[in-house]
């Protein structure tokens, strides 16, 4: 084998060709342009000295996109993403017959010339003179190299791909000069290093290693030399030697690379001829990028994930830097995602709800205390094929985040928020209104935040049954559902103070919006997502202290070094007797009112029904000590116009869908499956007043109600009736977002 330079300092054709560059070999033939000789030497270039011995230090070191791995909380893979799927690996650990490929066909005299070959320029203008035109080029690898970093530079965008590869003098002068000092800075080995890192070989793989296992399923340093060579041979066009789609050409172009490399003497005649003689042995994989490849139905966390590293100022002050971190990839992205809590989302939301429903439903679990966010699970799988019921909308987060434009009205599952309020402002609990199933409260009377009423005529608003009348307190009204005592306690506590405690919560819209200030916002007429209701009621869990959400615990840099990532918010939103008197009223939800069939039977457990008027949406939210999730299920096409009345929905009939008959035990089967059997951390036990003829009546009262909602329709205690209890015309309560008979009125 001919004897090689390691690379350092110049030889004395690298210095006749830093001296004669801007000059005698200036234009396109010095960079080894494919054009007829005679055109070329006339060719002068200009402005090019100034500046000639600085070189940008991303030639040195080129910041190359590689692929983002996603992990779960142990590590798992979730998914991997990339604009470009490379592997970046060190000169050791790819196979000599690889680096002996690429520079016999390429550029065979590299470790002879400086970074530029004159020889091979005296060859082309030779050649180009007899062929009368562009017949061959002169360009050496560390010219190539340079023009790759331009355009790997230039990313996705045409018009910069272009400018980097356009054909024109003053980008062939600029090449040319980088090119001299790449050599001088990096030597031999480091620029063969980089030029296979960078390069292209076409199936969307970029760099010798991931061109290695898309092609043979095997690291770099692994490769045969007939597989060297093919690889090698797809450089000059990868599309026309691409093995997969014509495994004929591809085994010409690698046998010519095998003839080349005996010629230069990198192997022996009989190594050629053996290699030439072998099939090319294909073992394809197929690359397997974005959200769409993540395991457990974990395409829309993955989505949310990414979408965090797009808006977040924490990993840039612009769109532009954070496109451009994600885009540049390399990072390695620990999530806050549990593979068991994932698995048992996923397994509740599909179980219960086909993806091919007319409805959807989604589960997402928040940790208490620390905002992680430990699963999102949907009925319909991530992707984009709407033939097979998939879709890229993520039900469960806002509109900024892949969610759907508003969000959902959360029916009943707002009351908690307004109890905590009248707690907060000294209200009993033992409060107990006298009402009819019917009542009429006069819009001056409730007060928004900057003083001003809402509304100058009357709001009417009803329970769903007209049994519904008599007295209740805070426990009882929050176990059955009672939206008129829920409008009289709001009244009570105030408006402004029960939309500032929904503010302090992290109860937010899915539009990104600030809350309306409307009297039926107790009532669920307010729209939020399934991940806001999560947080809110993770907040009781947690006794007081809201913690804002989070899906990232940390991200490493394709340097090692760590990346600031958002850390979640926590501040306190109301006592700590606040909440856990929230969690003891709630229990008797789960226990004997409108959740008995999401109970857990064996640990400690709260929650709330809800389901908005005409049945658009159902829920169910509820919490142990150590986990909050949200249920929800209804109309995800965008019109709402599936009424969940006489529908089947996962094979089973409903003939009215409530909170507790069909998002309640999707919420069961999810928490039961997160949950560690070993760990039952309990409520702390609080004492909670209560009005005594509530006591006296207790008993008789058990099992009559259910959750409704002025918007609410959900007053059905589902334990003996799974599919829904009493059938109600469709329309039969008011509300309509809060501008019905139960709304708030004009």
């Amino acid at each position: 084998m001919p004897k090689k330079r390691s690379g350092g300092g110049l030889t004395t054709t690298q210095q006749a060709a830093k001296f004669l560059g801007v000059a005698a070999l200036s234009g396109a033939v010095l960079a080894g342009i494919a054009l007829p000789a005679a055109g070329a030497l006339g060719l002068a270039a200009k402005g090019t000295v100034e500046g000639f011995d600085e070189i940008p230090s991303n030639l040195k070191t080129p910041p190359l996109s590689q692929r983002i791995t996603i992990l779960d909380n142990e590590g798992g893979l979730i998914a991997t993403d990339y604009s470009r799927d490379r592997t970046v690996v060190p000169l050791k650990d790819i196979s000599p017959y690889m680096q002996d490929a690429i520079i016999a066909i390429e550029d065979s005299r590299f470790y002879e010339h400086g970074a530029v070959d004159l020889k091979g320029i005296l060859r082309a203008m030779n050649r180009n003179v007899q062929a009368g035109g562009a017949a061959q080029g002169a360009s050496t690898l560390t010219q190539q190299y340079v023009k790759n970093v331009f355009v790997e530079e230039a990313g996705d965008d045409p018009d910069k791909v272009a400018e980097a590869t356009q054909q024109t003098l003053g980008r062939k002068v600029r090449e040319l000069k980088y090119a001299i000092q790449v050599e001088e800075e990096l030597g031999k080995k480091k620029i063969l290093e980089n030029y296979l890192n960078i390069t292209f070989f076409g199936q969307q793989a970029y760099g010798i290693e991931t061109a290695s296992q898309r092609y043979f399923s095997k690291h770099a340093k692994d490769l045969k030399l007939e597989e060297a060579a093919m690889l090698a041979g797809l450089v000059q066009s990868p599309t026309r030697y691409d093995p997969v789609n014509d495994a004929e050409e591809a085994t010409k172009r690698r046998n010519t690379v095998l003839q080349r490399m005996a010629a230069v003497g990198d192997i022996t005649q009989a190594e050629a001829d053996k290699a030439i003689a072998s099939p090319l042995k294909l073992k394809v994989s197929k690359p397997n990028s974005g959200c769409i490849t993540a395991v457990s139905g974990a395409g829309f966390f993955c989505d949310y994930v990414r979408k965090t590293v797009l808006t977040d100022p924490t990993f840039g002050a612009t769109q532009e830097e954070r496109a451009k971190l994600w885009n540049l990839g390399g990072l390695t992205v620990r999530t806050t995602l549990s593979p068991r809590a994932q698995k048992a989302a996923n397994e509740a939301a599909t179980s219960k709800v086909y993806k091919d429903d007319k409805v959807a439903a989604s589960v997402v679990q928040v940790e208490p205390g620390t905002g992680k966010i430990l699963s999102m699970g949907q009925s319909r799988p991530y992707g984009l094929d709407q033939k097979k019921n998939q879709t890229v909308l993520n039900l469960a987060v806002s509109n900024k985040m892949g969610g759907s434009t508003y969000g959902f009205q959360v029916g009943s599952t707002f009351k908690p928020i307004t109890a905590a309020a009248a707690l907060e402002k000294g209200i009993s609990p033992a409060e107990s209104y006298a009402t009819d199933w019917k009542i009429s409260l006069p819009l001056n009377s409730f007060r928004t935040c900057a003083g001003a009423p809402t509304g100058s005529s009357n709001w009417d608003l009803q329970n769903e049954l007209e049994s519904e009348k008599g007295s209740w307190d805070m426990t009882s009204a929050l176990g059955k559902s009672i939206n008129t005592y829920f409008a009289k306690l709001e009244q009570k506590a105030g408006l402004c103070e029960t939309v500032e405690m929904a503010k302090k919560v992290g109860y937010e819209r899915g539009d990104g919006k600030q809350i309306e200030e409307h009297a039926s916002i107790t009532l669920g007429g307010e729209v939020s997502t399934p991940l806001s209701m999560a947080s809110v009621y993770a907040t009781f869990a947690n006794r007081g202290t809201y913690c804002s959400p989070v899906a990232i615990d940390s991200i490493t840099g394709p340097d090692g070094k760590k990346i600031p990532v958002p850390k979640s918010k926590c501040s306190r939103a109301m006592s700590e007797a606040t909440a856990d008197t929230i969690s003891q009223m709630l229990k008797g939800v789960v226990e004997d009112g409108t959740g008995t069939l999401a109970g857990l039977t064996d640990r400690d457990n709260a929650g709330k029904t809800g389901t908005t008027n005409d049945r658009l949406d159902a829920w169910f939210v509820g919490y142990t000590p150590n986990l909050s999730t949200a249920v929800w299920v209804g109309d995800d096409i965008g019109e709402k116009t599936t009424k969940m009345y006489d529908i089947t929905i996962g094979g089973q009939y409903y003939d009215k869908v409530c909170g507790g008959c069909l998002p309640g035990p999707i919420w069961k089967t999810a928490m039961t499956g997160a949950l560690n059997a070993s760990e039952t951390p309990s409520f702390n036990p609080i004492s909670v007043p209560r009005a005594k003829e509530k006591e006296k009546d207790k008993e008789k009262d058990k099992g009559r109600g259910g959750d409704n909602g002025g918007n609410d329709d959900d007053n059905d205690k589902p334990g003996a009736d799974p599919i829904g209890g009493i059938t109600l015309p469709p329309g039969v309560i008011g509300g309509n977002g809060g501008r019905g008979r139960g709304g708030n009125g004009p």
